[in-house]
């Protein structure tokens, strides 16, 4: 099948949760959730090293956008059922069609951190992923030194095949960091 004829749904629902496709228009509400979270995200995330304008943000989006209707990346952005508040930005990236290999990638709201938000959202689009999509294989990469980060693919039965020694720069740009590569198989997934 070709990629562009993939049938993505409007939300992916959780108990708590509602995973939607970022849309334009979004960009005043997830620019309050970055700069509301600008000091935490700093240290991860190379987007929030200074605060964006809403314009920055609405750009961004808006590219996600195009680039999600191309089945070429899936930004994604995490609400809470009983309150419509936006908790987080995750999404589906890395997308190799021809192995069947997809990354997940995500950052948190700092005001809801500590609730399992992401880690729900996390492993409702990894079982998305393994059915839905029908990849093979879904990783998670993030920075050694990240611990918060690590523990959700730990906690979600990920395996740590092993830590690329720096290959990468720290968000600030100023320092070579290591990267650590969890993944699950389609047939290790219940």
């Amino acid at each position: 099948m070709d990629r562009i004829l993939l049938d993505f749904p409007e939300v992916i629902e959780t108990d708590r949760l509602y995973i939607k496709p970022c849309k334009p228009g979004d960009g005043v509400m997830v620019h309050k959730a970055i700069n509301s979270s600008i000091k935490t995200l700093a240290e991860w995330m190379p987007f929030a090293q200074k605060e964006p304008t809403i314009e920055e943000v609405e750009k961004g989006i808006r590219e996600s956008y195009a680039q999600f209707i191309l089945r070429k990346d899936f930004r994604l952005h995490i609400y809470k059922k009983d309150s419509g508040e936006l908790v987080g930005s995750t999404g589906f990236h890395r997308l190799d069609w021809n192995t069947g290999t997809i990354e997940i990638g995500y950052w948190g709201v700092s005001s809801h951190s500590g609730k399992g938000y992401i880690t729900e959202a996390v492993n409702e689009l990894t079982s998305f992923a393994l059915k839905h999509i029908a990849v093979n294989r879904v990783e998670i990469r993030c920075d050694e030194l990240n611990l918060a980060s690590r523990r959700i693919p730990e906690r979600l039965g990920y395996k740590l095949e092993g830590i690329l020694r720096k290959n990468s720069l720290s968000a600030d740009g100023k320092e070579l960091r290591n990267t650590c590569i969890y993944s699950v198989l389609a047939d290790e997934w219940d």
